[in-house]
């Protein structure tokens, strides 16, 4: 109902920064910048997923593991601030990738590192961050990105933030590609050939209505 929504708006209004130790230096970035061409246009953030916006599911697995949120987000920016968290538009126009989120995240992370994650992955692992955290501390590296097993899954990432001038001159270059930018880094990739199934994202319809029956069968609908 309305008011079940709204109770649950309520709940994820006030921000609560739990994370400590090795996180408490960490800012989350939730991405949801993007067009969703394969989801008809639509906000995907805001797309309802087992009787939440999909956002919400991400927000509340993310939340434990971080200091702070960041929200990415390039419309409905009214809708998003309800959540507690700042709310940042790319400084580039026209949709130019997550990269564009990221980079403008980075200019008001005031931690030490920031990690990032899409808003259409609502099934994020419990163990993300420290798992990112302890790939890079390996080497002391620029980044960590998380394997699934298969692939490089590029916008699950750790970021230092020393890379951000980086960035900033990949983006004025014309660049766009998370990978080809992370391969001009020093990178750590951390495997999570065990959590596979934790990074699948919802890119269509069929996606939404596959992970949304596991949601419901775990009880995350909210």
């Amino acid at each position: 109902t309305g008011n079940a929504a709204a109770g649950r708006m309520g709940r994820m209004s006030t921000p609560t920064p739990v994370a400590g130790g090795q996180c408490a230096t960490v800012t989350g970035l939730v991405l949801a910048g993007g067009q969703a061409r394969r989801m008809g246009g639509s906000d995907k953030g805001l797309v309802p997923l087992a009787g939440r916006p999909m956002v919400e599911h991400v927000i509340e697995a993310l939340r434990p593991q971080v200091a702070s949120i960041l929200l990415s987000a390039n419309r409905n920016h009214e809708r998003y601030a309800r959540y507690g968290y700042p709310v940042i538009a790319d400084d580039l126009g026209d949709y130019q990738g997550p990269l564009a989120g990221v980079a403008a995240a980075l200019r008001q992370c005031t931690s030490g590192f920031l990690v990032t994650v899409p808003c259409d992955a609502p099934l994020l692992p419990p163990d993300l961050v420290v798992r990112l955290l302890t790939a890079r501390e390996a080497g002391d590296v620029d980044a960590a990105v998380v394997h699934d097993g298969r692939r490089l899954q590029p916008v699950f990432l750790l970021l230092h933030s020393r890379v951000a001038p980086s960035l900033e001159h990949y983006l004025a270059g014309g660049g766009r590609r998370v990978d080809a930018w992370l391969s001009q880094l020093r990178t750590a990739v951390a495997d999570f050939s065990d959590r596979a199934a934790a990074f699948v994202n919802v890119n269509e319809p069929d996606e939404r209505q596959a992970v949304e029956a596991q949601l419901l069968s775990s009880g995350g609908a909210g």
